[in-house]
């Protein structure tokens, strides 16, 4: 008997510990300021509502993905921000505040800065190591749309596309000088 209790045990903790491997690990806009003076990562916000059903299905789905949650992690401070929060924010000598923390649906400004104002839900913001917005993802992300943009931001493939694209102008441009000589 006390055999199998143990490998109960022991099978209970296991898996309990892979279940919370398997966990993104969110933190709020503070706690990832402090993890980015420390260690500098890219940043991966996830801008939803608590009545928004679409968010709770990202929750429930595309943010449980082994995948996601490996990636999420290894390379981004994921932060929850929610667009309707009460509390202010103090960043970069900048207050960020509810303007009507009891109104229903007021937008809290840090959202809509992310956001450029445009505020569906959810939406995702990827920020570099330095806090330049990088992207914007509105609504609903399947993982393989998400992981798409985990990757290309994640391992930096944005910044090898940017110099791509400046080689084909820079081409574009000699072989118009060329032309126009000729």
């Amino acid at each position: 008997m006390r055999f199998i209790l143990s490998i109960t045990l022991f099978a209970t903790l296991l898996i309990s510990s892979v279940t919370a491997q398997q966990k993104i690990e969110w933190m709020n806009w503070n706690e990832m300021v402090e993890r980015q003076q420390v260690e500098p990562r890219k940043i991966f916000i996830d801008v939803y509502t608590d009545w928004c059903g679409w968010c709770k299905k990202m929750d429930a789905s595309t943010f449980v993905d082994p995948s996601v949650v490996a990636t999420m992690n290894e390379s981004f401070y994921a932060v929850k921000l929610d667009a309707e929060m009460k509390d202010s924010i103090t960043y970069n000598n900048m207050v960020f505040y509810n303007p009507n923390p009891s109104g229903k649906r007021s937008v809290h400004t840090l959202a809509a800065s992310l956001l450029d104002s445009r505020m569906s839900y959810p939406s995702f913001v990827i920020l570099d190591e330095n806090f330049t917005r990088l992207h914007i993802l509105a609504g609903f992300q399947k993982v393989p749309q998400l992981m798409g943009n985990l990757l290309f931001f994640g391992q930096n493939q944005h910044l090898r596309y940017q110099q791509y694209l400046q080689q084909q102008q820079q081409r574009a441009e000699a072989a118009q000088q060329q032309a126009a000589k000729q």
